[in-house]
């Protein structure tokens, strides 16, 4: 598929995937069309690469990183217990961001029901709440 088309299967800006792809996180294929300006052609496995990059940056990884993990993928050096090591770590990082958000939720609905008992006590405090 061509970019503009790959864009729509993933929903990402089409500036976006041209960044990615100057930064080596995906690699779309050449073809032999376009002359000297070749078109990118980008297959299904580059939309759950695409994905994958997303979900990554989400998690905190900089793209140092994600293009660290991505080249060993590549490579094909990734072994079960390696795959494993990063899934946990991604995991890990989901968890700790689970928690944030649940403390943060609890802040919030503490404020709300505070508000509508017409603040009758003390404001809740961000500080009280582990976010």
């Amino acid at each position: 598929m061509l970019i503009s088309e790959f864009a729509r299967a993933t929903g990402l800006p089409v500036d976006t995937i041209r960044f990615y792809v100057a930064k080596g996180l995906l690699r779309p294929e050449r073809s032999a069309k376009g002359g000297s300006n070749p078109y990118q052609v980008f297959q299904h496995d580059d939309v759950t690469a695409a994905r994958m990059i997303r979900l990554q940056q989400t998690l905190g990884y900089s793209l140092g990183e994600i293009l660290a993990l991505n080249e060993e993928y590549r490579s094909g050096e990734h072994s079960p217990e390696r795959t494993i090591e990063v899934l946990q770590k991604q995991i890990e990082r989901l968890e700790k961001r689970r928690a944030a958000l649940d403390a943060a939720l609890s802040f919030l609905r503490g404020k709300v029901d505070w508000i509508r008992r017409g603040k009758p006590d003390a404001v809740p405090r961000l500080e009280d709440y582990q976010c």
